[in-house]
């Protein structure tokens, strides 16, 4: 990489490429001598060649060298080079012999690039990948290969496209996989049929931002992507006989302004775009809609190419297979859909969606019918009734098409050109509304009999120390088929987000995991476990999950619990302090609270997240609507004067039907009051429960900050501790959990476990919805400042990332 950008540098070649004198040189072409199968690899054509190589070099090469070994992973970059440049030059001589004119073009060209050997060795690494990501490296490869190939239409791109497939092919020959393939998973499925549906719907737009596209594919971008034309191009094409279709369709597109234009040209592909990740998720809405898309464009491709051939005069092999391409790319996605349709089985509302797509097709065909009639005066010609019914359909074609009508008349005035440019743009939009709603929404739902079943179970049998959290508002419930265990879960943005271990019988839960990954996959989502046991990490880490401890929850053992020594001498301190000014521990239930105090409560609340001028957080934070949960206690710090100083929240852990400890949940302190009321509150709950038989009590795991065991962390762990630190002068998490470790607590780490890597980021923005499901924008900003100036804290006062054991 490194003698990449020096050569490039010492020739002057970094932004435009070699010179034409260098490229004749070192220049790889069809007559070219063979060493500069070799040296054509040592430059690229321009800078974002440069930086396009680079890029695939960064994220390839390290792992080709872990997985092949610097040897191999050379060898195979040269064989992909030099083999994949000598394949490319055949096809083009192959194109030349049956007339293709694409390939015939190239025998004059020469090129430069070192990237048919990276994506040749790129996919030959991906025989010694996980299966699930083998699988997705070949596709994107592949379809971003074929994608460049078919439209842009470069040398460069065929020599790439050859130089990945010698690649691949010397990986099948030579490289050993680790594990056996099997056939893919219905999630699997639906995510490799909605990147080539996107492919599809991208290839235009690579057309469209080739300076010169040359692909087979690249005329067909003009009816995806139309650009507006301008007069001297119609006034050239329409003084031309032989190009009289190009002179109407012209004609027709230059009656649009350049906005609805563009609107309407590039709403096929934003439509389809939209339908892949409805088809992603498993909807059979999406999968209707992308099917009969394709039909549709396959139909009106025909009647383009049919037209378009009555002006070839010489119609040989290469053009009619030029022509055959884009029909055969939305067939083959068609009769992918139609083979695949068991994957999409998800039902969604769709009679909202064809009742708003049918009214707005009534409203807008009528408001350009009899607008237009009212206004016919501003069309020229001046168009009667029944014409402007026959020039309806030709409203809510793409510009590409509308070669294909007849143009009738055209708008002069300011409502004639409302009626005529923005009937279609309107209508559209409308459709694109009502696809995207019924192809990604798709909302689980919770019944009070289900929360009931789950809440029973959690009493029945318990869980982790977060257990009583499952019964909180805005979760959903899944049992296993025989009710044993239940999952507790919330969909946010297609990631299925738990809280804690499965509730239910002990040795049900581990089957419970696996249950409910099923359905989640059924369902198009992909689950999150949040904040399980190291014992619940373990079982799902063997079935291939990725886990990452998120936080630590921190356990006080009551039996043997004492007040006694030096580590104890902060609480002792609050204790005493509280008992000379006359405060007391009372505890309640929210219901039986008296309003003086409820109100105290809420307050103190108000103030609190006012005082931090950001949103009170959520998900496994509880606030005042969870004081009121069933079960829940109360334990106020109160002075003689009824004023309260301090407020906890205690949930109850159940195990075979019994209360056995307490999980601390809501703090929230006075301002300007007793300064030590949360050492007293949560020593007066230790020493209380104790005498009640509590076992433990749960101190409630601290976010983003982990106990340091001594073990190198991975990358994702020293970002997420990087994060934590970040924030710390926002939410304070590590100052809690510097808090807890005054009460000598037994530290338990808590995981996340998910299935594919790639959901990361749906995962991360997932979790932080959940936590701040009502965040504002201005209070978003006011966070985004704060992170920005905790950053430029930690760069000048280095701290540590975790607490040391």
């Amino acid at each position: 990489m490194l003698t990449l950008w020096i050569v490039g540098a010492a020739t002057g070649s970094l932004f435009d490429g070699p010179s034409e004198e260098l490229m004749a040189g070192i220049g790889f072409g069809i007559s070219s001598p063979l060493w500069t199968a070799v040296t054509s690899m040592l430059w690229c054509g321009n800078f974002a060649g440069y930086l396009g190589t680079t890029a695939l070099l960064v994220l390839f090469g390290p792992v080709a060298e872990r997985e092949l070994g610097t040897a191999r992973a050379i060898a195979f970059f040269l064989v992909s080079q030099v083999f994949g440049v000598f394949t490319g030059a055949g096809v083009a001589r192959l194109g030349e012999l049956i007339g293709w004119q694409w390939l015939s073009s190239m025998n004059f060209e020469l090129a430069v690039m070192p990237s048919a050997g990276v994506v040749g060795m790129a996919l030959a690494t991906s025989f010694r990948l996980p299966e699930l990501w083998r699988r997705r490296v070949r596709l994107l490869l592949i379809i971003a290969l074929l994608v460049l190939a078919l439209y842009s239409g470069y040398f460069e791109d065929v020599l790439r496209l050859c130089g990945g497939l010698v690649g691949l092919l010397a990986g099948a020959l030579v490289v050993r996989t680790r594990t056996r393939p099997s056939p893919p998973s219905h999630e699997e499925t639906r995510v490799l049929v909605a990147l080539l549906i996107a492919a599809s719907a991208l290839g235009p737009v690579v057309a469209m931002l080739s300076p010169f596209p040359n692909g087979p594919l690249a005329w067909y971008s003009e009816l995806v992507a139309m650009p507006q034309p301008d007069m001297d191009q119609i006034i050239t094409f329409c003084a031309d006989p032989t190009t009289q279709d190009q002179c109407r369709t012209m004609t027709a597109q230059a009656a649009y302004g350049r906005f609805p234009a563009m609107i309407m040209s590039v709403m096929p592909a934003l439509l389809m775009l939209v339908l892949a990740e409805g088809v992603r998720r498993g909807r059979r809405f999406a999968w209707w809609g992308a099917l009969a898309l394709n039909i549709g464009l396959t139909g009106l491709t025909i009647w383009y190419v049919v037209e378009a051939l009555q002006y070839v005069d010489h119609v040989t092999p290469g053009v009619l297979l030029e022509y055959s391409i884009p029909v055969l790319l939305y067939v083959a996605i068609a009769v992918v859909l139609l083979v695949l349709r068991k994957h999409f089985p998800l039902p969604t509302q769709v009679r909202r969606f064809w009742r708003l797509v049918v009214t707005g097709f009534m409203i807008l065909s009528g408001l350009y019918i009899f607008g237009g009639f009212l206004a016919r005066d501003q069309f020229t010609p001046e168009p009667g009734f029944l014409e402007l019914v026959a020039d309806l359909p030709s409203r809510f074609l793409p510009p590409g098409y509308l070669g294909l009508l007849p143009a009738r008349f055209s708008a002069d005035d300011m409502i004639a050109k409302l009626l005529f440019e923005y009937t279609g743009v309107f209508f559209w939009l409308i459709v694109f509304g009502g696809v995207l709603r019924a192809s990604w929404r798709a909302r689980p739902s919770c019944t009070e009999s289900a929360a009931q079943q789950a809440r029973e179970l959690m009493v029945r049998h318990g869980g982790s120390s977060l257990s009583y959290m499952t019964t909180w508002d805005g979760n959903h419930y899944w049992f296993t088929p025989d009710g044993r265990a239940a999952v507790a879960y919330r969909v946010v943005a297609t990631i299925a987000l738990t809280v804690g271990d499965p509730v239910g019988e002990p040795d049900a839960r581990k089957a419970a995991v696996r249950g409910f990954a099923e359905f989640c996959a059924h369902e198009g989502w992909t689950p999150c476990l949040y904040s399980i046991s190291a014992e619940l990490r373990d079982s799902v880490r063997a079935h291939g999950w990725q886990t990452v401890q998120v936080a630590e929850d921190t356990v006080i053992p009551l039996p043997a619990l004492a007040f006694t020594g030096k580590k104890w001498q902060d609480v002792r301190t609050a204790l005493n302090k509280a008992s000379k000014e006359g405060i007391t521990a009372e505890w309640w239930r929210w219901a039986d609270l008296p309003l003086a105090l409820s109100d105290q409560i809420r307050s103190i609340s108000d103030e609190w997240v006012a005082d931090k001028g950001l949103p009170e957080m959520g998900f496994t934070l509880g606030g005042l609507p969870e004081l009121a949960g069933d079960g829940v206690r109360l334990l106020l710090a109160v002075d003689a004067d009824r004023t309260v100083h301090g407020i906890t929240s205690w949930l109850p852990v159940h195990v075979d039907g019994a209360v056995v400890g307490w999980t601390l949940d809501f703090m929230r302190r006075r301002a300007c009051g007793f300064r030590g009321s949360m050492e007293f509150l949560i020593a007066s709950a230790a020493l209380t429960l104790r005498k009640e038989g509590a076992e433990f009590l749960s101190l409630s795991g601290a976010p983003l900050a982990r106990l340091d065991r001594g073990e190198q962390p991975r990358a994702l762990q020293r970002v997420l501790d990087l994060t934590g630190q970040v924030l710390e002068p926002v939410y304070g998490f590590r100052s809690l959990f510097a808090f807890k470790a005054k009460f000598q607590p037994v530290y338990r780490p808590m995981y996340m476990a998910y299935p594919d890597s790639a959901a990361l980021p749906r995962i991360a923005n997932a979790i932080g919805r959940a936590y701040l499901p009502h965040m504002s924008a201005r209070q978003g900003f006011r966070l985004a400042s704060k992170v920005i100036l905790a950053k430029r804290v930690i760069r000048n006062s280095p701290t540590p990332l975790h607490t040391k054991a």
